[in-house]
């Protein structure tokens, strides 16, 4: 599911973003928000989070440009508590409305509630390869009916090598994905992390499911 988020405050905009991230959601978080409404055509989300205290124009004004052309779930994400701000920007087209500060459980129960209710709620796919399955939505790599529960970490590092499966990873290439997910992994601590997602693939029977190419890299 890819979000679109259209907020100012840097800072916060790149934490809302690794958040989403975290979560396995796909993020568009651009700078320079001008003519973000003429630009969906391009980046097609599927939710936007929207501010109220935008440069040049307001929130209530770019969901207004918003509806003119589409029907994307917008949620306002928002440090302004009245209640007339609500109600206004549920009028001008919102679906829902969040007040800054947040426990991050509610917001991402928020946008789940929202994709649902709209109808635009993905199942997360279950990746295959060699009989050995990896569930994004739950967290769990299976196999012969077996499951192993996985960590944020260990999640993002086997979808990616699913993801090229038959291919070399290189681990330049594995720490850039990883970094682009908002998982900061360094060398070493990318090492630790294989060596615990090995050990528990061997625990499912699977003692040779990630290989190492010396000098090169992973497959599967």
């Amino acid at each position: 599911m890819h979000i679109l988020i259209i907020e100012d405050d840097e800072t916060f905009r790149q934490e809302l973003a690794a958040l989403l991230r975290g979560s396995l959601y796909r993020v568009t978080a651009p700078a320079q928000l001008d003519h973000i409404a003429a630009s969906l055509s391009s980046i097609r989300p599927d939710l936007i989070l929207l501010d109220l205290n935008l440069p040049g124009q307001s929130g209530f004004e770019v969901c207004t440009e918003i509806r003119k052309s589409s029907d994307v779930p917008i949620i306002f994400v928002t440090g302004r508590s009245d209640a007339s701000d609500e109600v206004t920007a549920l009028l001008k087209g919102g679906d829902d409305y969040i007040t800054k500060p947040f426990q991050p459980a509610v917001l991402l129960a928020h946008i789940t509630a929202v994709l649902k209710r709209t109808g635009r709620w993905k199942e997360e796919p279950v990746l295959e390869h060699r009989g050995v399955e990896l569930d994004l939505a739950k967290g769990q790599v299976r196999f012969q009916g077996v499951s192993a529960e996985l960590t944020k970490n260990e999640l993002k590092i086997l979808s990616c090598l699913f993801r090229h499966r038959g291919s070399i990873v290189s681990r330049a290439e594995l720490t850039e994905y990883l970094w682009d997910e908002a998982v900061f992994l360094d060398d070493n601590a990318l090492s630790i992390h294989v060596t615990r997602i090995r050990g528990k693939l061997q625990e499912l029977g699977l003692s040779d499911f990630i290989r190492t190419k010396r000098g090169m890299g992973y497959s599967i």
